[in-house]
């Protein structure tokens, strides 16, 4: 095939795979069969491999792991990932509404209500629609350069859709999923390595490998809860706005969220995650309330390292007592033996 028509059809190939992959993880609507995205993947690897002068940094050949880094370097946040407050019962939330309408002078604001995941916080920068940049939250003014461990996230789009901001920065939670999370841990046990706690460890120890091939085959996810910043081009008005915008950018949003007319609503929204939160596939420890119009949050403000315009809104910790059957041993691969208990459910 001649370089130009090589070059049109890898164009055309790379848009149709990133708008399966959208609908597949994103929207979970798939409109072609496996295996007719997977003849569209081989002929675009076939054809970057023909012409390696046609491979983009967005090319979804490049979401497969490359080669261990050397280390991770260190990023400045533009804007500060800062912290939440939390509150831990009606009471409390109460208390940080007040703060805010005293500081505000009015209320007649709403709220969003997100669900809590229990993840890591990350930063994706993307310039002229594309993705280059993937950074942890780190001490919310430093974090460290993940970017090609990021690009293995399948619902992390590499290339956005529509008319993006020349530059934008999207934040998300990227996460395990439970079960995944429940895999990992049998293949880690079947080997006689230490399993590992909970979700969220797991998750933040995969995209921090040096080896990004190990992040690949952790099966993480993501889901968008804020718009850092955009650098040109209007500004939606709140926060529920900037969500929705990111949406029609290909950026995957939590379909629970809410938007709530009064702080009762909030209070009903919390109420109905307190029990449903089992059935989730994710593990969640509360709920996120932010304050909508951004001209409330700007006039609002941080304290601290905390904005005085969203507070997390922590379900109680559970406990159980339970009965201790017996010790068994594990038996790895290599030799080592792994006591673990069993537990009367």
């Amino acid at each position: 095939m001649a370089y130009e028509a090589a070059l049109r059809r890898a164009e055309e190939l790379r848009k149709q795979v990133n708008v399966h992959n959208y609908r597949y993880y994103v929207l979970d609507s798939p409109v072609v069969s496996d295996a007719e995205f997977d003849a569209l993947m081989r002929e675009l690897r076939e054809l970057e491999a023909a012409h390696p002068e046609l491979v983009t940094p967005d090319s979804p050949t490049q979401r497969v792991g490359a080669a261990p880094a050397a280390g991770f370097a260190e990023v400045s946040h533009p804007i500060p990932l800062l912290s939440l407050a939390n509150a831990f019962n009606n009471e409390e939330l109460v208390a940080w509404h007040k703060r805010a309408v005293n500081l505000l002078g009015r209320s007649d604001f709403d709220f969003v209500c997100e669900l809590k995941i229990d993840g890591l916080a990350i930063a994706l920068t993307y310039e002229d629609g594309r993705f280059v940049r993937g950074a942890t939250r780190g001490d919310g003014v430093h974090g460290e350069d993940i970017t090609h461990n990021l690009r293995t996230i399948k619902s992390v789009p590499l290339a956005l859709m529509g008319q993006p901001p020349r530059r934008l920065e999207a934040r998300g939670e990227v996460y395990m999923p439970k079960e995944s999370f429940r895999r990992l841990n049998e293949e880690r046990a079947s080997k006689g390595e230490p399993l590992f706690a909970n979700p969220r460890n797991s998750a933040a120890g995969s995209v921090r490998q040096l080896d990004s091939r190990i992040t690949a085959s952790r099966n993480l996810d993501i889901y968008i809860y804020a718009l850092g910043y955009a650098d040109d081009g209007p500004m939606p008005e709140s926060h529920w706005d900037a969500m929705a915008r990111l949406a029609e950018f290909g950026f995957r949003i939590n379909p629970q969220s809410r938007l709530c007319q009064t702080l009762e609503e909030v209070e009903d929204y919390y109420r109905s995650w307190v029990e449903r939160r089992h059935d989730l596939p994710y593990q969640v420890d509360g709920v996120v309330v932010k304050i909508n119009p951004f001209e409330h949050q700007q006039a609002l403000g941080y304290v601290g390292r905390e904005p005085r315009w969203a507070v997390a809104y922590k379900f109680a910790s559970e406990q159980a007592v339970t009965k201790l059957l017996k010790i068994e041993i594990n038996v790895g691969r290599t030799g080592s033996l792994n006591p673990f208990a069993v537990l009367e459910p």
